[in-house]
């Protein structure tokens, strides 16, 4: 096998062998190394403290403070934090008070505390006090957001009322993204009044604003604690002044926070590793460098003989086998289909080539044989045979355009853009555009659309899939026979539908109209059945879109295509 003549530094198992004994070495020696020379000092600086645990401590002290008119009934809260922390959690009074202590001991008086515990620092968002509503208050206020999640639902978005501290609700639209759009049209995020409790509040704060400025008129606050007036240092410094005033007497005083070690009296507060601690550190890490070598070799040893097996069945183009249920043999599963799906598509291509030679063969040998019956005097050079030449040119255009439409959506480069238009503008044009043929053919086309209905998406994409569509079936018409173009928005999508009274698919072939260059009767030309791209076309810009497309046909009853795509309807349009 070719494998064998691999030289032995570039073999796998030799390369992850001393990859691994050097990531094992680096790692037990470094953790070891770390463990001797930082242990004692991090036992030293209060260990176990966490910048997470001391966030929390802190956050659940603020909320409670800004919740409660006094530290009266923190004792509690202060066990529950010191058994998930495992810390020593003490509040004293802005004057060095005990307030509540975890752990006997004197108090840390000594040392600068964790953080001050003050509500109204901000203030924070949990201190309502006067703004709190009542219960029948939160009643209305309920019913008006279960209002607004109706209305909501009914225009097909979700949402959900969110509480804020204060008992008031805001409507938000679920997910995010799709913006508060629909709880506006619905009837706000917020409630559209000031709720009594929330009046009372904004004019005891907008006078105690008022002495502050010393101002004449009164000065008025609105929700959000924003003032009508213009905006100044000392009015933003008045503001917050005020507010902290407002708020003070339904939130606790002030607090210093100490969180630390519990540590009893007279216990040392260092530790060192002894000479036999260290001893059982370098032999825990010769065990665990033996057992990394040992599994390293086994391991290195199974991998390569199962990807021996697949590089022989790779060279022989023979099928990987499959006899683990590893990601080695994933790996032969997922081979064995690459093979087989590049077999089809190689396949595929040698048939595009040939539809596509084919295609544009026929327009270039029309043109040549009418050049060439003109050079040779056989056909007079007039009107009707530029005409002629005109009509084939336009025709190989066509193809050229369609081909490199398909190759960027292949290419993934097939590009939208989307802007707003009335359903007239662009399906109106496209209709009129084949009503000359569909005449000519004894075909009658009807529409049925609002021309005025507003939508958003790529009009020029949009007429092409519509053209298309409808070519397709008045090519596939008989005389006397009816095509029908109907459209509309139907809650966040553009729906389009043509149908036709034509020759029908058989249901056989119906899967595979969308399909490039395929035909229902193979043995139909291009004058008689397209060049088998329009619709396909049709299903790659249906997709860039975001939307779908599907037909439903029977035979000599006629055919149904529906495209399907997303356009939201401007709002405010006339």
């Amino acid at each position: 096998m070719a494998s064998r003549g691999v030289p032995v530094h570039r073999s796998i198992v030799v390369r992850l062998l001393a990859t691994s004994i050097l990531v094992a070495i680096c790692a037990v020696v470094g953790t070891a190394w770390l463990a001797v020379e930082t242990t004692t000092q991090a036992i030293r600086q209060e260990q176990g403290r966490s910048l997470a645990d001391d966030q929390h401590v802190y956050d659940v002290l603020t909320g409670f403070a800004a919740t409660h008119r006094g530290w009266e009934g923190v004792a509690p809260v202060l066990d529950g934090l010191a058994r998930r922390t495992g810390q020593r959690i003490t509040l004293l009074t802005a004057d060095r008070q005990p307030i509540a202590d975890t752990h006997p001991g004197p108090s840390p008086t000594d040392r600068r505390p964790t953080a001050t515990i003050d509500p109204l620092v901000g203030p924070d968002p949990r201190a309502v006090g006067p703004y709190r509503l009542a219960k029948d208050e939160r009643a209305i206020m309920r019913k008006w957001a279960d209002g607004v999640l109706g209305c909501m639902r009914n225009n097909g978005v979700r949402g959900e009322a969110v509480e804020e501290p204060t008992g008031q609700l805001v409507v938000r639209p679920r997910p995010a993204t799709v913006g508060d759009v629909a709880a506006e049209s619905c009837g706000g995020v917020r409630f559209p009044n000031l709720i009594r409790t929330e009046s009372r509040a904004l004019d005891d704060l907008g006078r105690r604003i008022t002495r502050c400025m010393g101002a004449d008129p009164p000065i008025t606050i609105g929700p959000g604690f924003v003032t009508k007036e213009i905006s100044s240092p000392k009015l933003d410094a008045c503001v917050m002044s005020a507010r902290r005033a407002q708020l003070r007497p339904y939130v606790a005083p002030p607090a210093l926070l100490y969180v630390g070690d519990p540590v009893a009296p007279g216990e040392p507060e260092v530790f060192s590793l002894s000479g036999d601690n260290v001893g059982r550190i370098a032999w825990v890490t010769g065990v665990v460098l033996a057992l990394t070598v040992a599994f390293t070799v086994v391991a290195g040893l199974r991998l390569v003989r199962p990807l021996r097996a697949l590089a022989a069945a790779a060279g022989a183009r023979e099928p990987m086998p499959v006899a683990r249920r590893d990601e080695i043999g994933h790996l032969s599963m997922v081979l064995n289909d690459l093979s087989e799906r590049r077999d089809r598509s190689e396949q595929q291509r040698k048939a595009m080539i040939s539809d596509i030679a084919h295609e544009l063969r026929s327009p270039m040998t029309n043109i040549r044989s009418w050049l060439e019956a003109a050079e040779d005097g056989v056909t007079p050079t007039d009107g009707q045979l530029l005409a002629l030449l005109l009509d084939e040119t336009s025709q190989l255009s066509r193809i050229l355009d369609d081909l490199r439409d398909l190759a960027a959506a292949d290419a993934g480069t097939l590009r939208i853009h989307p802007e707003p238009f009335r359903l007239g503008d662009v399906l109106g044009v496209a209709a009129d555009a084949h009503r000359g043929t569909a005449e000519a053919g004894r075909v009658r086309l009807t529409t049925s659309f609002d021309p005025r209905e507003p939508v958003v998406a790529d009009p020029v994409r949009m007429r092409q899939v519509v053209g298309n569509l409808l070519s397709n079936a008045v090519r596939h018409t008989p005389p006397g026979g009816t095509v029908a173009l109907r459209a509309g928005v139907t809650g966040p999508a553009l729906l389009i539908e043509v149908s036709d009274t034509g020759t029908g698919i058989a249901p056989d072939d119906l899967p595979h109209i969308f399909d490039r260059f395929w035909r229902a009767d193979r043995s139909r030309g291009r004058n008689t059945g397209g060049s088998g791209l329009g619709l396909a076309i049709v299903r790659d810009l249906a997709e860039a879109h975001g939307g779908t497309v599907e037909a439903v046909s029977a035979l000599d009853a006629g055919t149904t295509v529906t495209v399907r795509v997303p356009a939201r309807p401007l709002s405010g349009t006339s």
